[in-house]
């Protein structure tokens, strides 16, 4: 069916892919299937008829909208087919091509303000977005040096659209917006004149968007600039007299430790994260113990971990959501989220390999059910390896690749550093396996890790 539609070429279904994912994301309201795209080496195992899984359940949609037939039979064997398949007519989906993606941007390049959209966007997507980034500048200077309402309206809508989009959509679509609204709030702190309740809400905005910049600078691999970040967000959080958003920069202090290999450092945040809290309701409560479980089971603190797991679901049971909930996406943390860190712990510590595969099962299926408000690509991500390194230690290799397969279709876009990381600890855990059974299939794999790990999300923005 692709040579019959001249798709056959990795790019040419690229383009096709992603722009009838955005399609489909707004004929069904579906912002999930916005920016999602294919990896060559998934197009490469689809198109070969390599398929050993099915794909995701957002994958299947967006394909079955391609070709307009089930993925059962678009993905059977061409020997296998006893019927020919009728092609329909291709969608009528706008597509730029690449010359004229790259006629499109703006001189600033691929991450200047007017051009961070999703690969597929319309000419008119575009335009709209343009013309709304010009009108947020705009307000700001049109109310002179004071802060007023709309400008701190504009401001608070456009972080809010960052915090939701942050655990979904690639990195590189994000960036340069997430600069340039930090840039904003911190121009109209330093210059503007603003009362005592909106430096407040400013406050809390910058940093919002300092955390979120923590946490990119974190998913690049440059732990020491996520560090400058997060203590630029905690100053804000003062300044705001926020304390869910203190213990909230804690948590991202202990996330930020915990993947640079510095698991004492990410307890001992989760803990000043805890003392922050106080009276504190909100899911970042729930985030504080999962991260202390994290980091104890990395020290090999049974006690410590399984004390931080029974916090953990003692502080979901007493959640209320806070005004740092409702902003949604990176700044809450919804139920898939705590079952895969649980997961995460129990496979690190290595007691009960057995539980650790259950748990790390239940995470994966909470993921592939997920509303769009709970899903993230990298926590399923995380999920997913944790369940390969859970069956690695059953001595499961080939439930293990199984288990990491979709993770290594990956596009470059999402391979963000703790994904990468996440990677290597399977890569790790097949060398010491390897010691005591040389098979092929791990071998093969570590092949696949090394591949996929040699090229993450940062050569995209260097």
């Amino acid at each position: 069916m692709t040579l019959q539609r001249h798709w056959q070429v990795y790019e040419t279904f690229r383009l096709r892919f992603e722009a009838t994912a955005n399609t489909v994301a707004e004929e069904q309201n579906d912002r999930r299937l916005r920016g999602l795209s294919v990896s060559k080496r998934q197009f490469e195992r689809w198109y070969g008829g390599a398929v050993k899984t099915r794909p995701y359940p957002d994958q299947c949609r967006v394909l079955e909208a391609m070709f307009g037939v089930s993925v059962d039979r678009l993905l059977v064997p061409a020997s296998a087919v006893d019927t020919p398949i009728v092609v329909p007519p291709p969608r009528p989906v706008p597509v730029l091509l690449p010359s004229e993606r790259a006629a499109a941007l703006p001189a600033g390049g691929p991450f200047s303000s007017e051009s961070r959209l999703d690969a597929g966007t319309t000419e008119l997507e575009r335009q709209v977005a343009m013309a709304a980034r010009r009108a947020l500048r705009f307000t700001a200077l049109a109310e002179g040096s004071s802060v007023g309402p709309e400008t701190l309206g504009q401001i608070h809508d456009e972080v809010r659209r960052l915090t939701v989009a942050y655990p979904r959509l690639a990195l590189p679509t994000l960036l340069g917006d997430l600069v340039e609204v930090q840039d904003l709030t911190f121009r109209l702190l330093e210059h503007g004149r603003v009362k005592p309740l909106q430096a407040r809400d400013l406050y809390l905005l910058a940093g919002i968007t300092s955390g979120m910049l923590a946490k990119a600078s974190h998913d690049l691999g440059n732990p020491s600039a996520a560090m400058m970040q997060a203590r630029t967000a905690f100053v804000c959080a003062d300044n705001a007299d926020h304390h869910a958003m203190r213990a909230w920069v804690r948590s991202l202090q202990s996330l930020i430790s915990y993947w640079a290999g510095r698991p004492s450092e990410a307890a001992d945040y989760a803990t000043l994260g805890l003392g922050a809290a106080g009276n504190v309701r909100g899911t970042t409560s729930v985030w504080l113990a999962c991260l202390s479980a994290r980091a104890n089971a990395l020290l090999g603190n049974g006690e410590a971990t399984r004390t931080a797991i029974q916090q953990a679901e003692e502080a979901r049971t007493a959640a209320e959501p806070d005004d740092l909930d409702a902003f949604g996406g990176i700044m809450t943390f919804p139920v898939p989220r705590q079952l895969y860190y649980v997961a995460e712990a129990t496979v690190h510590l290595g007691e009960d390999p057995a539980l650790g595969e259950s748990q790390s099962e239940a995470a994966v299926a909470a993921y592939r059910t997920a509303t769009e408000d709970e899903w993230a690509f990298g926590d399923e991500a995380g999920a997913q390896t944790d369940l390969a390194l859970a069956r690695i230690a059953r001595g499961e290799i080939e439930g293990a690749i199984e288990a990491v397969q979709p993770v290594l279709d990956l596009p470059v876009e999402q391979r963000n550093f703790g994904i990468t990381s996440s990677a290597q600890r399977v890569h790790a855990a097949l060398q010491a396996e390897g010691r005591r059974n040389r098979g092929a299939a791990a071998a093969g794999l570590r092949e696949e890790i090394e591949a996929f790990t040699a090229t993450p999300t940062s050569v995209l923005v260097r």
